[in-house]
């Protein structure tokens, strides 16, 4: 019976649901066996007309619950399509970081005329969030939290977090404040509902609890509170008063959203590209960086040319050229990712700093090593088994390139370490600046060690030209 149940695509079936001619009482309550998260992807499988009658026959409460589950370009849509009265319900249900950014969505009439029909609270709400710019964590939270005053007994704050959860579900965490409202601290629901009566609040307020400031730039807060592992992380105005909550779902959708811009930086793109962006702006997004690597190309084409030379008296070190480029880029990106990730921390020493470049080079020296007496192996064998040649050509080839790929991957590490700790200490953001630039000047230093040592060791040493 499980088995069969994981089968079942619970979406198709609200789908059938809404397009069958059943009350809208018996559908409702038919509604209320599903999760949310179904009923957010059966809106998408419904043509407009089946979506207005899902949003008339659903409860505004887990109407609510499914558009947290979907992006909020998608929210804004689906509110243009109610009519205001129910559109301003299911705002009012959603977390107000969610209503917001949905809101956002919405053109400017349909806007003012949903905000209009919601409660005063909810309205001040969502524009307090509004307020905040997308970068600043304040528009990230929700007033959807519990604070009590720290001058109360311990009965009486339980009675206050039966009071305030009528309309706020946050309450894994409680939040205390001083007499003049600023934050003093948390206490966190288990030990509130253990204490004994007697217990003074102070002895359960853990008044060393994480906060941030909601002007504060959201990638600075992840940066301070990746060690956290709190539900709730409050956020305070500039007089230290409790505005709203991050939320642990909040912080995973800031860390994706992070996670997402670094990746497309990364790749040299100023920010995230999406399916429905113009032809014009994703190539203003991609060219800028194309050009500079251009002209990086241009180089390393040049210094081709400058070992012409060598490349004509032994056609045969042109086959491996790809291999020596190729493995220096892959040890220089993984040096490069390892040192963006240790560059999140913004109180990095100098000695750190040289650490870590100490320990890439090795790493690259020791990977160097490992691969290069695998190539000469194989290289050797390859050229004398498949192409003919006599072992002492074999071998020197083979020599050639492990030591080609030995320096090109040590020098490539360190590079990979230096050049984004270059860019940090000039405040340019080494994700958008190392990413691309790495592969080209990796390309550059292979490019150089590879014909180099063939010209030395092959030709002016071994004189096979």
């Amino acid at each position: 019976m499980g088995e069969k149940d994981m089968r079942r695509d619970y979406s198709q079936e609200i789908i059938s649901l809404i397009k069958g001619k059943e009350t809208p009482r018996v559908i409702h309550n038919k509604l209320e066996d599903y999760h949310a998260s179904d009923i957010a992807q059966a809106l998408e499988g419904l043509d407009l007309q089946g979506r207005r009658k899902l949003y008339r026959v659903c409860g505004k409460d887990l109407l609510a619950e499914a558009f947290e589950s979907i992006d909020e370009e998608q929210a804004g849509i689906y509110l243009e399509e109610m009519d205001i009265r129910r559109a301003s319900v299911v705002v009012s249900e959603l977390e107000t970081d969610t209503a917001a950014d949905a809101l956002k969505e919405i053109d400017k009439e349909h806007r003012r005329l949903i905000i209009e029909a919601l409660d005063s609270e909810v309205r001040e709400e969502i524009s307090l969030i509004a307020s905040y710019d997308e970068d600043e964590i304040g528009s990230r939270m929700t007033a959807n939290f519990i604070v009590i005053d720290n001058n109360l007994t311990v009965k009486q704050a339980m009675s206050e977090l039966v009071s305030q959860a009528e309309e706020n579900d946050n309450i894994s965490t409680i939040f205390v404040e001083s007499e003049d409202h600023t934050f003093y601290g948390a206490i966190d629901l288990k030990d509130l509902i253990i204490a004994r009566s007697n217990t003074p609040l102070d002895d359960l307020i853990v008044t060393s609890f994480p906060y941030v400031y909601g002007s504060e730039q959201t990638e600075d807060c992840m940066t301070r509170l990746k060690d956290y592992s709190e539900d709730l992380i409050p956020v305070l105005d500039d007089d230290n008063r409790i505005l709203g909550v991050i939320t642990s779902q909040s912080l995973i959708e800031v860390v994706d959203d992070e996670m997402g811009e670094d990746y497309a930086r990364f790749a040299g793109l100023i920010a995230e590209e999406d399916l429905k962006e113009p032809l014009a702006q994703s190539m203003r997004k991609r060219l800028p960086w194309l050009f500079i690597l251009l002209v990086l190309g241009m180089v390393v084409s040049s210094l081709v040319g400058v070992f012409e030379g060598v490349v004509s008296q032994l056609t045969i070190i042109m086959a491996f050229q790809s291999l020596i480029l190729d493995m220096a880029g892959n040890v220089g990106t993984q040096s490069l990712a390892v040192t963006i990730r240790v560059l999140t921390d913004e109180n990095l020493s100098l000695a750190q700093k040289f650490k870590l470049v100490c320990k890439e080079s090795r790493v690259g020296l020791c990977v160097g090593l490992i691969i290069g007496i695998t190539s000469l192996v194989m290289v050797s064998l390859y050229l004398m088994v498949f192409k003919g040649k006599d072992p002492g050509f074999a071998f020197s080839v083979g020599i050639c390139i492990a030591l080609s790929l030995v320096v090109s991957m040590m020098i490539a590490s360190a590079l990979g370490t230096l050049i984004p700790l270059f860019f940090k200490k000039i405040k340019v953001d080494p994700a958008v600046a190392s990413g691309p630039l790495i592969t080209t000047v990796n390309d550059l230093v292979a490019v150089a060690c590879y014909y180099g040592l063939s010209w030395l060791l092959l030709i002016s040493i071994l004189h096979f030209a």
